[in-house]
């Protein structure tokens, strides 16, 4: 009752009718699971620099339906950041605009539920963008890959001390993990976690 009511009311901020459908009820079978590279762990201060997302349905990953985009910052990646995500400055010289590339990822994503490794964040960092532009905050449905693991592995040890990072979480589920740490790799990397762990009952 109370989603449906917030639903109603991010709804009526729409400032550009034609994404109305991200407000629809979801028909698809599909799944979109996304990642975001950005510029450090603030939203309010920091830009998103690159984004991966790829789609899932049933147990399959859709590696064809995927979306990678890069982004054009307003000012110089620091040195710091660029050691983490190994995104350098030369490389967003041909960057999207920031608007057209947040709604080419909501055309992508649709009304579909989104997936994610610490989601929250993740959606954070897009919201930031889409207030501005549209006046809304994503609407879809979320399913965070922590949760799910945390819940199926204290069914099966319920005293045990749980490591969420996300490659002891792959590394539990036995699961490979990618040499590079990217968007679209994290991405596929945490549809993997999603379909394994919709295929098990505990761990």
């Amino acid at each position: 009752m109370l989603n449906r009511f917030l639903k109603k009311r991010n709804k009526k901020r729409l400032t550009d009718k034609k994404f109305s459908f991200m407000f629809d009820d979801s028909m698809s079978d599909e799944i979109v699971v996304y990642d975001t590279e950005t510029t450090g762990l603030n939203p309010k201060k920091d830009e998103i620099l690159s984004i991966g997302a790829v789609k899932v349905k049933g147990n399959r990953i859709l590696t064809s339906k995927k979306f990678e985009l890069f982004l054009k910052p307003t000012k110089e990646i620091d040195e710091k950041s660029i050691k983490i995500h190994y995104i350098r400055n030369i490389d967003l010289q041909n960057g999207s605009n920031p608007k057209d590339a947040i709604e080419d990822f909501l055309h992508f994503i649709g009304n579909r539920t989104l997936v994610g490794y610490y989601l929250e964040f993740d959606v954070k960092m897009i919201n930031k963008y889409l207030k501005p532009y549209l006046g809304i905050k994503l609407p879809n449905k979320q399913v965070e890959v922590s949760k799910l693991y945390y819940k199926k592995k204290r069914r099966s040890i319920p005293d045990a001390k749980i490591d969420l990072r996300f490659d002891a979480i792959m590394q539990d589920l036995d699961l490979p993990i990618f040499g590079k740490h990217d968007a679209l790799s994290d991405a596929i990397m945490t549809a993997m976690m999603y379909v394994k762990l919709q295929s098990i009952e505990h761990l």
